[in-house]
């Protein structure tokens, strides 16, 4: 009989289920069922390619880098980790179509391993494209995690279950009361696995080898030091609750760094590639030995060096192991083609040629695992995304850690997924910043969009280390987010607490942090437009002349050279969209934002350091010394549908070091107690305006 199902992690497949279902519909909607033409005008598709280059990569895949040959630059949707389909429209082929996953892309190029051990031989024939496909794959790793926790028995994986479900409470080191001495790395695991059979402390190790305070940088304050000195003394899980500015992933590679010096390798992880690119960097550059496994968002050297085929590609065997794919294959290649005459001797040599290949493939497999292992044992930090853990070539490891950074943003069957490989965790994240995304209503409603380290909070909340002096906005900034999401908690370090913007002569500008103006009464009425996916959202153009407006008016106080860096934002597409249009070939702004040159993401359209254009959710973890927020909601009916996440608008209204403005209809949000609230707030710590007076 297996053993019985948890509920909660039964109502979480149930969910899960749901929520694949809901985004297969979506996606045969908006993108499967549309015509070609249509599928590329909207980046979904790109058509036509060309070939670079052909190769191997890890294991018996194939690989093959394209670049589009028209619409050079332009925004698109696809980006690494999704599954494609790369294809050819020649007509006389008939099998015309090899699916696998983009490794990465570089401006017009992709990069694409695909779920064969050849390139197809219709590579050549030309009218090559790359169409997206849905991405059961993330959802079926998610799901054979949630039922090995289900399942799981008298483990490890069991107990973390038991303890994250509230049933037993997290345990931790008496750091107080540890000894003089330091352990080696394996007493401490030796320890570590007696302790978790059952044993006391004083019964699994000798007080000589229980660990001693470590010493953590100086550089930290006294709530990152906290943190890292707790994620040391946890015996299962830790969490660490870093708001916008505080100094999360600083205080991650710290404790990380502590961690190498017990351990011999720790799995760290995030939800998206784009963060698991930057703990990969930041790891880096603090002298560990890190592997990149998976696919990577970026592809500067920063992140490129660091992965596990380009360390493979340096490794001295491996001019010998890419000679040996390539004979294996050309060997394949020559048993696949037709002959006229098929009699005994072909059948013969054709067998002979299998063979061959056979031996060649077994020689190269033995080989690239041996250089693999190596390569993975010696490293101190394996960094990739959640899903990215179920890679095959970390099949056969075990750790003591796994590090999840960007929680909130997972669902919590991910999770499972590099935790089921581990002896304890460390969740770091904010759940007052943007959720997981959530397609299927029901599925949210039920409990999907909860994570795993919102629950921790609610069930050993004094278990949690906050980080409470951030780095990045005036205190005026701050004020409002540290009132309604964090309860009082938080300060302004001093080197910014009243950081402002400057003029030439050191002259301070004349206003305040936080400005709120009011368009109500102005005329400045929202709009409606169906974008891409066959939505429906809402752009304001009157508020996008206003935003110019007062940007304009900011910068007439600065010479060019000196001018402070601008971030744009909406919740809504749409208005990003127009802020593009509007502002991209202005001839006085347009110096300050130009075409994203690497479009890796959908949701970035204009970014360099001085300005950037951009959806609230495509800016989370950027930062500019004024940040503008464009509510776009104006309405009779007081609607204001993206506004009423609240989360959301706390990554917004954090993003800005210097000047925060935010534009919106007071007759339209102020019946909403946060925005109600907001405004208030303006009147009392910052300035509350007209947009009447900037209209001419």
């Amino acid at each position: 009989m297996p053993a019985p199902l948890h509920p909660h992690y039964a109502q979480l497949f149930d969910l899960l289920r749901q929520e694949r279902e809901a985004d297969q519909r979506a996606f045969l909607k908006s993108v499967r069922e549309r015509p070609l033409a249509d599928r590329v005008a909207e980046g979904y598709t790109w058509y036509p390619l060309q070939v670079l280059q052909t190769g191997f990569a890890l294991g018996e895949k194939a690989f093959v880098v394209v670049e589009r040959t028209t619409r050079l630059n332009e925004p698109h949707q696809l980006r690494a980790g999704q599954t494609v389909s790369l294809f050819t429209l020649a007509p006389h082929i008939k099998q015309a179509d090899k699916q696998g996953v983009i490794n990465y892309v570089e401006r017009n190029k992709m990069k694409i391993i695909l779920n064969s051990r050849d390139v197809p031989d219709w590579l050549d024939s030309g009218q090559l494209g790359v169409d997206m496909l849905f991405d059961d794959r993330s959802y079926a790793e998610m799901e054979r995690a949630l039922l090995k926790v289900m399942h799981a028995r008298a483990d490890r994986l069991a107990e973390l279950r038991d303890i994250l479900v509230g049933k037993k409470p997290p345990r931790f080191l008496d750091t107080a009361a540890l000894g003089p001495a330091a352990p080696t790395r394996d007493e401490l695991w030796a320890w570590h696995e007696r302790y978790t059979e059952g044993l006391t402390p004083e019964a699994a190790m000798p007080r000589t080898f229980i660990p001693k305070t470590p010493q953590v940088e100086a550089g930290l304050n006294e709530a990152q030091k906290e943190a890292v000195r707790h994620i040391l003394s946890a015996l299962d899980v830790a969490v660490v609750h870093g708001p916008p500015g505080t100094g999360k992933t600083t205080t991650l590679v710290a404790a990380i760094q502590r961690l190498c010096e017990r351990e011999s390798t720790v799995l760290v992880t995030a939800p998206s590639n784009t963060a698991a690119d930057l703990l990969t960097e930041r790891l880096a550059a603090q002298g560990l030995q890190v592997v990149r496994i998976g696919n990577i968002s970026r592809v500067d050297d920063a992140v490129l060096r660091h992965t596990l085929e380009a360390q493979l590609a340096r490794h001295p065997e491996s001019k010998n192991l890419k000679k040996v794919k390539l004979q294996a294959a050309e060997y394949r290649r020559q048993a696949r083609q037709h002959k006229r005459s098929f009699g005994y001797e072909e059948r013969r040599e054709r067998e002979h040629l299998k063979q061959q290949a056979r031996e060649l493939e077994a020689w190269a497999n033995t080989l690239e695992n041996r250089i693999v292992d190596q390569i993975l044992t010696g490293a101190q930090a394996i960094t990739c995304t959640l899903v990215g853990a179920a890679n095959p070539v970390l099949e056969p490891y075990r750790f003591r850690t796994c590090v999840i950074d960007e929680a909130a943003q997972a669902l919590e069957p991910a999770c499972w997924i590099p935790m089921s490989k581990c002896s304890r965790v460390v969740l770091a994240g904010d759940p007052f910043q943007l959720p997981p995304t959530v397609k299927s209503l029901d599925a949210a409603r039920g409990g999907l969009s909860r994570t795993l380290i919102e629950h921790c909070l609610e069930r050993f909340p004094d278990q949690v280390r906050l980080l409470n002096v951030q780095y990045r906005m005036h205190q005026a900034i701050m004020g409002f987010s540290n009132a309604w999401f964090y309860g009082g908690a938080l300060e302004a370090h001093h080197s910014v607490a009243d950081r402002r913007l400057y003029l030439p002569l050191m002259q301070m500008l004349d206003t305040e942090p936080v400005v709120f103006i009011d368009t109500a009464g102005c005329g400045f009425e929202e709009q409606s437009a169906e974008n891409p996916n066959r939505q429906m959202s809402r752009y304001n153009p009157e508020e996008a002349l206003l935003v110019r407006e007062h940007l304009l008016q900011l910068l007439a106080h600065f010479p060019p050279e000196q001018s402070p860096s601008i971030g744009i934002l909406s919740p809504y597409r749409e208005q990003v969209n127009f802020f593009n249009n509007l502002l991209l070939d202005d001839p006085e702004l347009g110096r300050l934002f130009k075409k994203n040159t690497t479009p890796t993401d959908a949701s970035v359209d204009v970014q360099s350091a001085a300005g950037a254009i951009n959806t609230i959710d495509g800016f989370q973890g950027q930062e500019r010394d004024v940040v503008y927020i464009s509510l776009v909601r104006s309405n009779p009916k007081h609607e204001i549908g993206f506004l009423n996440d609240y989360r959301r608008m706390n990554v917004a209204m954090t993003r800005a070091r210097m000047l925060l403005v935010v534009i919106g209809d007071s007759a339209t949000i102020g019946k909403n107690t946060f925005y109600e609230a907001f405004m208030a707030y303006c009147e009392q710590h910052g300035r509350y305006e007209t947009a009447w007076q900037y209209l001419k």
